[in-house]
């Protein structure tokens, strides 16, 4: 191997190092953000879940049903329980049965 071909070699895995670095810390910061959040199932209108939205779906804007019972959205640590919604709903910690897609 020429000693260019080295060069550019170790360019590339230092400046492969220094991307992975920084993704990681994008990532980090991404995850404290959602430190203080938790899953409130039951609280999404349609298409507007963060994830889990029962069997059949893939993720997030998978809802399809407002208030769906089994899909959930980020919500401020502690306030899920104390969520208004129409119609005598709550929030839940858990999946719910109710508002489930036909």
């Amino acid at each position: 191997m020429s000693k260019a071909t080295k060069t550019a070699l170790s360019g590339a895995v230092i400046a492969g190092a220094v991307a992975a670095a920084v993704s990681g810390v994008s990532l980090a910061g991404v995850t404290d953000a959602y430190a203080a959040n938790e899953k409130c199932y039951g609280v999404s209108l349609a298409g507007e879940n963060d994830c889990a939205a029962g069997p059949g779906t893939t993720c997030q804007g998978t809802s399809t049903v407002d208030y769906q019972g089994n899909a959930w959205t980020y919500v401020d640590e502690g306030t899920c329980a104390t969520i208004e919604l129409p119609g005598d709903r709550m929030g839940s910690l858990e999946p719910l049965e109710r508002d489930l897609p036909a």
